[in-house]
């Protein structure tokens, strides 16, 4: 079937006004790295028959400072007792279109990972652990549920993806002071830094655009993952800490969620803007499964401005998402030792201020579609 104008026009303006980064958590020690299985960016899932989407995201962030509920703990950094996280993470993925309104793909991540900190190393100097390596690959699929021709001011897509145990989750380094006599040990790394969690997850996910006016989009998406394993036998030693902390010695594999929302705003036929809201985080309790094992629940609600390039087939993205809310609320071992104790009880977590996210991607079309020289006046005007 010959492709209309118009629904050229509709591919161009979505590639221009939605080159926004997959949705990554907002770097925070309570949240791990991950992105939605079907598809890093939503011009990726616009694809017909044949085509093919190929890209990589890099995502940045340092995470320092601390919260317990949604307080901050400024003393933490003044007295130089902070946890410092620098995270690095690199999705490659591919998406291909199977229709016109249905899409696979598959994100392949990596990460390098450092954390330094006090309390890990007896709290006697300060020393850094680090990981790196292949994280949890995922796979999914992808439906329009309205017809793009028929449908081309906006769109609804529901995924459903599979989450790959393929990263390690007992990745381990040198931690000092804590051996007999206070000798060096090799133990595993923080479950914040680790680059799998060590379960097979289940991934639902969705996401929208709709036009407001001209060179006006509003756009959504987000994605629920869930880890059905309670635990994957990776120890913490935190119950060396505490003896309160016996039932987080072994680390959860926890559920995550994204949810974003936003408008944006085509400056000219290459270059769009956006601003928009996400928000992230661990849930305190699982959907399916047990709740035992350690795991920092945490949410952040961060504002997301962005800038795309567009050309032909060739797309590159910026977002800098900045945290304005951050909460590490009460977890499990929380709430139990309150009971138990009647004394309050809030764990901390270390969140960013922001997140650098940069994209780019390139498009094989199946069939090459000569654009009409007058649709291309349209966004000269």
């Amino acid at each position: 079937m010959k492709v209309p104008q118009s629904l050229i026009k509709l591919s161009i303006l979505a590639i221009s006004f939605f080159a926004i980064q997959s949705t990554q958590a907002q770097g925070c020690v309570a949240i791990r790295h991950f992105s939605s299985c079907v598809g890093n960016t939503l011009e990726s899932n616009l694809l017909g028959p044949g085509d093919i989407q190929i890209g990589t995201n890099y995502r940045y962030f340092k995470s320092f400072r601390h919260f317990r509920g949604t307080e901050e703990e400024p003393d933490r950094v003044a007295n130089g007792s902070e946890v410092i996280n620098h995270s690095h993470s690199w999705d490659f993925f591919l998406t291909y279109g199977i229709s016109d309104r249905l899409y696979t793909s598959i994100t392949i991540p990596t990460v390098i990972n450092t954390r330094s900190s006090l309390y890990e190393h007896g709290r006697e100097e300060r020393n850094t652990t680090f990981s790196r390596g292949l994280a949890d690959i995922r796979v999914g699929v992808g439906y329009w549920v309205f017809d793009p021709i028929e449908h081309q001011n906006g769109n609804l897509a529901l995924g459903l993806g599979l989450k790959l145990p393929t990263g390690n989750y007992n990745a381990s380094d040198i931690f000092y002071n804590v051996g007999p006599e206070g000798s060096p040990q090799v133990r595993p790394v923080d479950q914040s830094i680790q680059p799998g969690d060590g379960g097979f997850g289940i991934t639902v996910d969705f996401q929208f655009y709709h036009k407001l006016a001209e060179k006006i989009f509003a756009y959504g998406g987000g994605f629920y993952l869930i880890n059905p394993r309670e635990t994957n036998g990776t120890r913490t030693f935190r119950e060396t800490l505490s003896p309160i902390l016996q039932n987080e010695a072994i680390m959860a594999v926890p559920d995550q969620f994204s949810v974003r929302a936003g408008a944006s705003y085509a400056i000219s036929n290459t270059i769009s803007t956006s601003l928009g809201a996400r928000y992230e985080g661990v849930p305190v309790k699982d959907l399916i499964g047990g709740n035992e094992g350690f795991r920092r629940p945490g949410n952040v609600l961060s504002i997301d401005p962005g800038i795309a390039f567009m050309k032909n087939n060739f797309a590159l993205n910026l977002n800098v998402p900045f945290a304005v809310r951050r909460e590490r609320p009460q977890s499990v071992t929380d709430k139990q030792t309150e009971e138990l104790t009647g004394n309050p009880r809030n764990g901390d977590a270390a969140f960013a201020d922001y997140l650098i996210n940069v994209g780019i991607s390139y498009r094989f079309a199946n069939k090459k579609v000569k654009v009409d020289p007058e649709l291309m006046n349209e966004f000269k005007n």
